[in-house]
């Protein structure tokens, strides 16, 4: 996915992710239901957490890596793409909010999205275009 400008970082918003509302895209996500616990029980997987888990994961270290951080814990504003500490806060108001209905793992991959989104990491249309991507993959296996 190309990057986008950035159009909401930093983490002084004078509005949260929550209070901007949801978004289209993700709420259709949401609304499909479809989460790795229903879906390891229906193909008889034991393992409890997704395949895409460790992509989740990496992603969001990945997100926070070329932090350049000063004395006392500060980041420099604009050396990472989204700074570990302010993506946690938001996905902890995104989980408590928007996504309260969610399971996790999916409820922080949501989060994460939104997140990005919502920072101009990317845009609906951008991110629409790889699920559909990805679907037209899994479709041919």
């Amino acid at each position: 996915m190309a990057m986008s400008e950035g159009k909401n970082h930093g983490s002084g918003n004078a509005q949260s992710l929550a209070e901007q509302g949801p978004i289209a895209l993700l709420e259709d996500v949401r609304n499909r239901g479809r989460v790795w616990e229903d879906l390891a029980a229906q193909y008889g997987v034991t393992n409890p957490d997704p395949p895409w888990k460790i992509t989740l994961d990496a992603t969001c270290d990945i997100l926070a890596a070329s932090s350049n951080v000063l004395p006392h814990g500060q980041v420099v504003p604009g050396s990472c793409a989204l700074p570990l500490l302010e993506r946690r806060a938001e996905e902890d108001e995104l989980a408590a909010t928007l996504y309260a209905d969610v399971a996790y793992p999916e409820r922080t991959l949501l989060a994460l999205a939104h997140s990005m989104i919502r920072h101009g990491l990317f845009d609906e249309e951008e991110l629409a275009r790889q699920i559909e991507r990805v679907g037209h993959r899994l479709k041919e296996v």
